[in-house]
């Protein structure tokens, strides 16, 4: 599956002076683009503001040095090369910024992918639309977002890294340690809560703090770089096609960017279509993978399908204390987790449960990217963590065989999430 967004246009060579306005994230260079298939996708609402159109597409992508598509890589290259006469193929440009466009005609949208459950919850106030994911998709990886302009919400969110942090700890705009690692984006529209306290109780929330804080601009400041980006002639023109006739306020930024993030959907793994009925979907080790994940290993206790994490389908989000980061280390010196968000004592150093869609795509793993490798993850949890005062007691040592770790790595891996983040170009 690929990303959903609505871009309208077509693949064309950049200019140099289109390529100024592009994301130096990615290491701009002038291009030929290639098409992407159009498709329609999203969710049904009650009260729909208008008609969506949400159409599928593939693309490319700096402080903090991850999205979908069915077809092989085979499959993909044949039909660009058929659309674009050869074109170059942006998927293997890692250094340039590439545009992935269609042009479809807004439509009512299908409902959520079945094979995530319940559909997802949109705030009556910002209900999704092609405009507002448009517009938010281009500010999402525009680094004019930041204090500094070279850093953009992409930079800690890149297809390389699996739309997770490349390092341990994530990096603030200005070279400042965040003090915890940069989570993967897949599905977070589905989340009660962000953050790995989850003290943010939507993306919106979520959205505002982190402008102010990560992308160094600072609470005071967000309605002066709100004005700063609305005064961009392109940008002018986007916000009005958006919301017609309101004023730009950093509310109103980063509803726009909540939207692109809630097209940011991973339902479409092997595993799903596994699940789907496709038994040629996972291998046949990636099948024992999944016996040892739901029965020895014990894995759902938290790691729950369909998201595989009890986090999304707990009200408030769900929260536990792996010993992660507490070994060696003074108490008074440990990251307490969700206890400084509720002040109960028995959650201290308790984090979000992460997803497991595209685990094997971003490491390092855990709040703190302590564990660089899957494997290494895997082992710790598998043993039942690391021993302290408020361990959850659920974590046991499942005394598995390193065949059996083998297999269950096998299975992590049908849970890939096949796609990219189109890079956009942005607007002068």
């Amino acid at each position: 599956m690929r990303i959903f967004s609505a871009l309208s246009g077509g693949g064309r060579i950049l200019s140099s002076k289109e390529t100024a306005h592009a994301p130096p994230d990615a290491g701009v260079a002038p291009l030929r683009i290639r098409f992407g298939h159009a498709f329609i996708v999203g969710m049904y609402r009650k009260r729909l503001a208008g008609l969506v159109a949400l159409a599928w597409f593939m693309g490319v992508g700096g402080a903090c040095d991850k999205t979908s598509t069915t077809k092989t890589n085979e499959q993909q290259d044949a039909g660009a090369e058929a659309k674009d006469g050869g074109a170059t193929d942006a998927s293997t440009a890692t250094d340039a910024a590439a545009t992935t466009t269609t042009s479809t005609a807004p439509t009512l949208p299908p409902p959520s992918p079945k094979s995530l459950g319940a559909p997802m919850k949109v705030p009556a106030d910002n209900e999704l639309t092609a405009a507002k994911v448009k517009l938010g998709h281009q500010l999402f990886f525009d680094p004019r977002m930041s204090a500094s302009g070279t850093m953009s919400c992409y930079s800690c969110h890149q297809n390389k890294d699996g739309t997770g942090g490349a390092v341990a700890i994530a990096v603030k705009d200005g070279g400042k340690p965040a003090g915890r690692h940069a989570p993967i984006m897949w599905n977070v529209g589905y989340l009660p809560a962000l953050y790995w306290d989850g003290r943010a109780q939507s993306l919106e929330e979520q959205g505002l703090a982190a402008w102010a804080g990560m992308l160094g601009v600072g609470k005071d400041n967000l309605a002066k770089k709100a004005e700063e980006i609305a005064a961009i002639p392109g940008y002018k023109k986007e916000f009005e096609r958006a919301f017609p006739g309101q004023t730009v306020t950093p509310e109103l930024v980063i509803k726009a960017i909540a939207s692109y993030e809630r097209t940011m959907v991973c339902a479409d793994t092997a595993y799903d279509k596994y699940q789907a009925g496709d038994k040629s979907a996972m291998t046949k080790k990636q099948i024992a993978g999944y016996k040892i994940f739901i029965g020895k290993a014990a894995c759902t206790a938290c790691h729950t399908p369909p998201f595989f994490s009890d986090a999304f389908n707990t009200p408030g989000g769900a929260y536990h204390n792996v010993g992660v980061g507490t070994k060696g280390v003074p108490k008074q010196e440990v990251d307490v987790g969700r206890e400084k968000v509720t002040g109960i004592q028995s959650q201290w150093s308790a984090f979000k449960t992460p997803s497991l869609r595209g685990v094997s795509q971003s490491p390092p793993y855990f709040h703190n990217g302590s564990a660089a490798t899957l494997k290494e993850a895997t082992e710790l949890m598998a043993k039942g963590g690391l021993k302290n005062e408020f361990l959850d007691p659920q974590l046991k040592n499942r005394h598995l065989t390193p065949a059996e770790l083998a297999l269950l790595l096998d299975f992590l891996r049908a849970l890939k999430c096949p796609g990219e983040l189109a890079v956009p170009l942005l607007p002068g």
